[in-house]
């Protein structure tokens, strides 16, 4: 089982990034994929989920109207969309797949460095 992600980014404030996640050796709708986020000298933070068998999505409060989670069954590749970046939105995005037990992460993607900065 691989997660690999896209390469870092930088951004301006206002603008948005998508960091995608591909993932390889297993069946690609079978497992829920997590983002989770970490910026500078702070915990991890869960931004959302999305189901890529039936395309649900849940995000966290305080991004939602700002984030977008998809996924691409032709190519098998996830992605997290966050728009009207700022400064506080610079951190580590990965995503994580959620375990048969739905109460750990199984596989975890390299992360990508997103910068918000001008």
């Amino acid at each position: 089982v691989q997660l690999v992600q896209s390469g870092a980014e930088l951004r301006n404030p206002g603008a948005s990034v998508k960091v995608s996640c591909k993932a390889s050796g297993y069946t690609f709708t079978s497992y829920y994929i997590d983002w989770v986020r970490q910026a500078p000298g702070q915990g991890l933070e869960w931004m959302g989920r999305i189901d890529p068998e039936h395309g649900g999505t849940k995000s966290a409060q305080k991004f939602q109207g700002r984030v977008t989670f998809t996924a691409d069954t032709s190519t098998s590749t996830y992605y997290v969309e966050l728009s009207s970046l700022r400064s506080e939105d610079t951190a580590v995005y990965y995503c994580a797949r959620v375990g048969s037990l739905m109460n750990e992460y199984d596989y975890w993607g390299q992360g990508t460095q997103v910068t918000v900065s001008t």
